[in-house]
């Protein structure tokens, strides 16, 4: 087995492709030693002692590494780590109860409480999200999620790679903004939740 490595915009943080999936669906971000107990791979990882973050995406995982981190050092441990994993078919998750799962309301997660008449505009930048930004975030080892709309304003969070990066500002103003901004006229700014 061959994992590539491809580096991100963030000088922090390398995204690795073993070549096979990684999240059958969705995404998966760890941000603390404490959220990765649910995954032995993102736990291993962790382990190192001198990681920061840890992203699950479709066919990649993206590490960060802390301040002060050598990714000479760490990057052969990462892949050994990965390689094992991978080569043992061991399950990402570990194994749990439903006893402390509840299934949120939707939109319980969303920043700001979205008015029912902005419905089709909503649903208008979650299609763009969807087909144009969120395939370009994954590119750079990351992913976005819409967490609301009201008034003009669009509420988006980075997630993996893009969290910490440099020009996620540059990002958002730049090219996220400028592209909902062209196709969707209600839209007035996006700002970072």
């Amino acid at each position: 087995m061959f994992i590539e490595t491809e580096t991100t915009p963030n000088p922090s943080s390398l995204k690795f492709l073993p070549g096979r999936p990684v999240m059958g669906q969705g995404t998966r971000e760890f941000a603390s030693p404490e959220a990765a107990e649910a995954s032995p791979l993102a736990q291993a990882i962790f382990d190192t002692g001198e990681v920061v973050n840890v992203f699950f995406g479709g066919e990649f995982v993206t590490v960060t590494a802390a301040p002060g981190a050598s990714w000479t050092d760490l990057k052969p441990q990462v892949l050994s780590i990965l390689l094992d994993h991978f080569v043992s078919e061991a399950p990402l998750f570990a194994a749990g109860t439903a006893g402390g799962i509840s299934v949120p309301a939707e939109d319980e997660d969303l920043l700001v409480e979205e008015n029912e008449a902005d419905a089709d505009i909503v649903a208008q930048i979650n299609e763009l999200l969807e087909t144009r930004v969120r395939p370009a975030v994954a590119g750079d080892g990351g992913d976005i999620q819409y967490r609301g709309f009201r008034d003009g304003v669009v509420y988006l969070q980075l997630q993996g790679a893009c969290a910490g990066c440099p020009s996620s500002t540059a990002t958002l103003k730049h090219g996220i903004e400028g592209l909902l901004k062209h196709y969707v006229p209600e839209v007035v700014e996006v700002r970072a939740a």
